[in-house]
C-alpha cells in the first residue's frame, strides 16, 4: 500500500488581501471570499539600490499593513498583488515586488512577534553573510560554527541575539526550522536571507502563521553579501505588549497533530497494553508493541492527522486558528487523527520493503533492521491498530459516525493497495508501455485516498458529511494527482539529495506521468533509447542525464507544469463553492501547502530513501 501525499510540513495562512480599494484609509479590508486566479509569471526579486528607496518602501508598507484585517487568512499570491499595487501607487517598477512583499509581511507580523519573549524566538542567519576570505569558521552538520573574529556581522548579530535569549541558527533552508517550530520550541523567527530564500519562507514558515520578520540581503550572490545592519539589529530588539487582535494561524493545530504522535501524549491516548511490570523485559510480544509505537514517533510531517484536526476545527468555527486556548479536541477526535498517521506509517513500512529502500527518516528502514517478515508484520499491526482506534471509540463517537469512518477508511485502504499493486506489477512486466491515462489512474489511487480519508474524517467527526461527499472526492483527486506530478518534477531538480532519488525512479522504472508523456511523444530511436534506459539495457554514462535530455526533447516538463495548473484550478474551483468559510479557507491552505515546490528535503514519500544524518540538529540549539 502506498500513501505518498506529502509534503505538508506547515501549511499556508499566507498573505493579506486589500482588494481593489485605495491603499490608504482606516477601514480594514478582508480577502475576497473566493480565490482569484493566480498570476503564473516568475517572481521579480530586485532589492532597491539605495537605502533611501528601501526605507521609503518600508514606510509605505507599514501604512498598508495597518489596514489588513487580521481575522482573515491570507496567502502568498495575494501578498504579491498587494506589493505590486503599492509599487504602482509609488510610481515604482514591479522589479521590487519581492522586496516589497517582505516589507508588508514584516509589518503585518511585527506586533505579534515583538510580544513573544526573546527566549521563544529563533534568529536565522545565512552562511553567505560571512566574509568569504579568511573566515575561520568551520561547517558542521548544523551549518556554520561561527567564531567571534570581527570580520563580518554574523558574530555581531549572533552575540546580541544570544544575550537576549534567542536561539541562533546559521544555515540555509527551512526544513530544520519547521521541525523546531512544530515541535513547540520556537514561536517566532527573525531572519536574514536573500529574496530567493525568503520566497520559500513565505511558502513554508509565514504560510503556517508563524510570526516572522526578515531583512533581505542586498544581493543574491551567495558569497560575501551584505545587509542593512541597523535594520537587523532593530528587528532583534523588537519588544512590546501583546496585540489585542491576533492573526489566524494553523500553528497550534500543527503542534497538536505533532504532539499526538509523540510521547507522552501517544501513550496517554493509547496506553501500551504490554508495558506492565509483570511482562519480562525480553518478551517478544512487548518488543513487537514497542517497535510499532516507536515507528509512530520516528518522524514525518504528521500531515494527515493535521488535516483531520484542522477539518474538524474548521467545521466548528475554526477557533483553533486563533490560539491554543481555542482548541477543542476531545480524545476520540485525537485518536481518530492518530489513526490517519498509523495507516500512513504502515504504508511506509510496506513501501520500503517493496522498493527495498535502505533508509527512512535518516535511519535504516524496519526491514533492514529487523528483517522482511517482522517488518511486514509491523505494518499489518499498525493497520489493525488504526482501525481499532476508531472502532473502540464507537461508544463516544456514536455507532453511525464510527461506521461511516470505518467504511471510508477501508475504501481508502483498498484503493491505495490497488494503486501500489498496479505500480509493482507494471515494474515487473516485460512490456513497459505506458499511457498518460494509465499513469494518472495510478496516481489517483496512490495519493488521493489518504488525503480523502483524512479530510472526510475531520468533517464527519464534526457532524453529517453527506453534502461534502462529492467535493471531498473530487478535491482530493485533483490535489493528490497534482501533488504526485509536482513531486516527480521536483525529483528532477538539480539538487544533490534528489539526484539519487531521480536515478532510483528511472532505473527502477516507476510508471510516472513524465515517462508516459515521453513515450507518447518520442518516436523512432529516441523512444527505443528511453525504453532501454528505464529497463536497464543501457547502463553506461549518466543514465539520469540521458533520460532528462529525452524528457526535455519531448517537452514533458512543460506539459506536466500545465497539467498541474489545470488540476490546481479545478481544486480551487471546488474550494470556491465550499461552505462554511472556515472550511473553504482550509482547502485553500491545503492547496498552497501541498503544492509547494519541495526540492530541499524529500522526507515522507513512499519511494524515497534517506541517508542517515550525523546527529539531530535540535541538539545544536539545546532545545531537547
Amino acid at each position: 500500500m502506498s500513501s505518498t501525499l506529502e509534503p505538508l510540513a506547515v501549511g499556508n495562512v499566507g498573505a493579506p488581501s486589500l482588494g481593489s480599494g485605495p491603499l490608504e484609509g482606516p477601514t480594514p479590508v478582508s480577502p475576497p471570499a473566493k480565490r482569484e486566479k493566480k498570476d503564473l509569471t516568475a517572481k521579480i526579486k530586485v532589492v532597491p539600490e539605495s537605502r533611501h528607496l528601501r526605507d521609503k518602501v518600508r514606510a509605505e508598507a507599514a501604512k498598508v499593513a495597518a489596514k489588513i484585517d487580521r481575522s482573515k487568512l491570507f496567502n502568498k499570491d495575494e501578498l504579491k498583488g498587494i506589493a505590486q499595487t503599492l509599487l504602482d501607487s509609488m510610481g515604482l517598477g514591479h522589479q521590487y515586488t519581492g522586496f516589497t512583499a517582505v516589507c508588508v509581511a514584516n509589518e503585518f507580523w511585527r506586533s505579534e512577534l515583538q510580544s513573544i519573549p526573546f527566549n521563544r524566538r529563533l534568529l536565522l542567519l545565512p552562511h553567505c553573510l560571512k566574509h568569504a576570505e579568511g573566515c575561520p569558521a568551520d561547517y558542521d552538520e548544523f551549518g556554520l560554527d561561527c567564531e567571534k573574529c570581527g570580520a563580518c556581522s554574523v558574530a555581531d548579530f549572533k552575540t546580541k541575539a544570544e544575550k537576549l535569549g534567542y536561539k541562533v541558527l546559521v544555515s540555509e533552508g527551512t526544513p530544520i526550522v519547521l521541525k523546531i517550530i512544530v515541535s513547540g520550541h520556537i514561536d517566532a523567527i527573525v531572519g536574514v536571507a536573500c529574496l530567493n530564500v525568503l520566497e520559500k519562507a513565505l511558502d513554508k514558515i509565514l504560510l503556517a502563521g508563524v510570526p516572522c520578520v526578515a531583512a533581505p540581503l542586498l544581493s543574491s550572490n551567495c558569497k560575501s553579501t551584505s545587509v542593512d545592519i541597523d535594520w537587523v539589529m532593530e528587528m532583534i530588539d523588537l519588544k512590546t505588549p501583546e496585540p489585542e487582535a491576533k492573526a489566524k494561524s494553523y500553528l497550534h493545530l500543527l503542534r497538536s497533530a505533532n504532539s499526538i504522535c509523540e510521547e507522552p501524549e501517544l501513550t496517554r491516548l493509547v496506553p501500551r497494553s504490554r508495558a506492565g511490570k509483570e511482562v519480562r523485559e525480553g518478551d517478544p510480544l512487548r518488543l513487537n508493541e514497542s517497535i510499532s509505537y516507536d515507528w509512530i514517533t520516528s518522524g514525518g510531517k504528521r500531515s494527515r492527522p493535521f488535516i483531520t484536526l484542522a477539518a474538524y476545527d474548521a467545521m466548528r468555527g475554526a477557533k483553533g486558528t486563533l490560539g491554543a486556548e481555542g482548541l477543542e479536541l476531545s480524545d476520540p477526535v485525537k485518536r481518530a487523527a492518530l489513526a490517519m498517521e498509523a495507516f500512513h506509517k504502515a504504508s511506509l513500512v510496506h513501501d520500503d520493503i517493496e522498493d527495498d529502500d535502505p533508509y527512512r527518516y535518516g535511519m535504516e528502514t524496519l526491514h533492514k533492521r529487523h528483517g522482511v517478515g517482522p517488518a511486514i508484520n509491523f505494518g499489518d499491526y499498525l493497520i489493525g491498530w488504526g482501525y481499532r482506534l476508531i472502532a473502540r471509540d464507537r461508544g463516544l463517537l456514536g455507532a453511525e459516525v464510527a461506521a461511516d469512518l470505518l467504511a471510508r477508511l477501508s475504501d481508502a485502504h483498498v484503493k491505495l493497495a490497488e494503486g501500489q499493486g498496479a505500480e509493482l506489477l507494471w515494474k515487473q512486466s516485460e512490456v513497459r508501455e505506458l499511457t498518460s491515462i494509465d499513469a494518472l489512474r495510478i496516481y489517483a489511487l496512490k495519493t488521493s485516498p489518504a488525503f480523502e480519508a483524512a479530510l472526510y474524517t475531520g468533517i464527519r467527526l464534526a457532524g453529517p458529511a453527506d453534502s461534502y461527499e462529492k467535493m471531498i472526492t473530487e478535491f482530493s483527486k485533483n490535489l493528490g494527482i497534482a501533488f504526485q506530478i509536482l513531486n516527480d518534477l521536483d525529483d528532477f531538480e538539480a539538487s544533490t539529495g534528489n539526484k539519487v532519488i531521480s536515478a532510483r525512479d528511472v532505473v527502477a522504472g516507476r510508471p510516472t506521468l513524465l515517462l508516459a508523456l515521453a513515450l507518447e511523444t518520442l518516436r523512432g530511436q529516441d523512444r527505443q533509447t528511453l525504453l532501454d534506459l528505464i529497463q536497464g539495457r543501457i547502463t553506461e554514462g549518466d543514465v539520469l542525464m540521458r533520460v532528462h535530455e529525452l524528457y526535455e526533447k519531448a517537452g514533458v516538463f512543460a506539459k506536466a507544469e500545465k497539467l498541474i495548473e489545470k488540476l490546481k484550478a479545478k481544486a480551487e474551483a471546488l474550494a470556491d463553492e465550499t461552505q462554511p468559510e472556515e472550511l473553504r479557507e482550509l482547502l485553500y491552505h491545503l492547496i498552497d501547502s501541498v503544492l509547494q515546490r519541495q526540492v530541499e528535503e524529500p522526507e515522507d514519500d513512499d519511494h524515497h530513501d534517506h541517508p542517515a544524518p550525523a546527529a539531530p540538529a535540535l541538539l545544536q540549539l539545546n532545545l531537547v
